[in-house]
């Protein structure tokens, strides 16, 4: 087996790490060297449940100890920046769930060793790979739609308190609504459009369903505007139902209004809607097929200095990152 990229995984805090895990073991080219997690009760869940040897309690020692070239962060949220930080210190590649970390000086930080050091950062945003965010693509780039003018996207996630991990809710630990779900769309949007993002006028985040927790704003929206002129507004509150939240309609809405037409794209839907000025009903279009890449080896071909063309790119994860922060700091004021 060829095993050029050795992974250590660092921290398995949120459940989204595990498909990284899984999209790790399965490659021909990758092998799993080393595994930190400093939390007891995690580290035991991680034995009994999915079968992941931990090898280190402390992540300078782990550092010190492994051959890793690249570095697998999962931790909870606040501690991922300093986590990055350390890993490209050392000299590795970096990869994380998302976000990536949580303030603009970290990102500054993580930017700046990145370049110095010739090494790449990746990040789990791979809403992208949907057959259905695709097919969208597909009909925005036609000029089906005309001249683009807004996007409205519906985000809501459940709350599921008690289901979700404790830390979200610790004071310090999320570090914020809007970069935990929207920077999905700071990435996508521009995807989309193929338009770079100009300006966030308006952010804000409240508190609302997590009585119990004051300081957790679990709503939150924001309105944003694209070089081209395009106008998007965005709730990613966390007001979904908690029992069907991921299988409404609702849950990443994306509408898509042009000069001609309009065409909307659910998650949970196996069609895309399309109505045109012309149509005298809507025009419903079957997708299959999404991305076969993914963010994990969109950042192994960027390592191997082959970078996929459209694909995710260090550039692109600290640009999606920096506007999610820049919107999250605009709404915590």
């Amino acid at each position: 087996m060829n095993t050029s990229h050795r992974v250590a995984f660092a921290g398995f805090r949120h459940g989204h790490i595990l498909s990284l895990l899984g999209q790790v073991k399965a490659h021909p080219d990758c092998k799993i060297v080393a595994a930190y997690e400093g939390d007891p009760a995690t580290r035991a869940s991680l034995s009994s449940q999915h079968g992941v040897e931990v090898t280190h309690t402390d992540f300078a020692r782990m550092l010190a100890e492994s051959d890793a070239s690249i570095v697998a962060i999962g931790d909870v949220y606040a501690r991922r920046g300093a986590l990055a930080i350390a890993a490209l210190r050392a000299g590795r590649h970096v990869i994380a769930d998302k976000p990536l970390c949580t303030s603009l000086e970290e990102l500054d930080e993580i930017g700046r060793l990145a370049t110095e050091k010739k090494l790449s950062v990746g990040c789990q945003l791979d809403l992208v790979e949907s057959p259905g965010i695709r097919a969208l693509k597909d009909v925005v780039q036609s000029g089906t739609l005309g001249r683009l003018c807004t996007i409205t996207i519906t985000a809501q996630h459940p709350l599921r308190l008690g289901v979700r991990p404790d830390w979200y809710f610790e004071p310090g630990q999320h570090g914020g609504t809007i970069n935990d779900i929207g920077i999905h769309i700071f990435d996508f949007v521009p995807w989309l459009t193929t338009q770079a993002w100009k300006e966030v006028p308006l952010a804000r985040e409240w508190n609302a369903k997590a009585v119990g927790f004051p300081h957790f704003k679990d709503c939150a929206q924001f309105y944003a505007l694209t070089e081209g002129g395009v106008a998007c507004f965005s709730d990613v509150s966390y007001l979904a139902p908690d029992t069907l939240g991921y299988d409404l309609p609702q849950y990443w809405r994306i509408t898509v209004h042009g000069t001609a037409g309009m065409a909307e794209f659910s998650y949970a839907s196996k069609e895309i809607t399309v109505i045109t000025d012309a149509d005298t009903a809507p025009q419903t279009r079957a997708h299959s097929g999404g991305g076969t890449r993914g963010s994990w080896q969109d950042l192994l071909d960027e390592i191997s200095g082959k970078p996929a063309v459209g694909g995710l790119t260090t550039a692109r994860v600290l640009e999606s990152s920096r506007w999610a922060l820049k919107a999250q700091s605009l709404a915590s004021k």
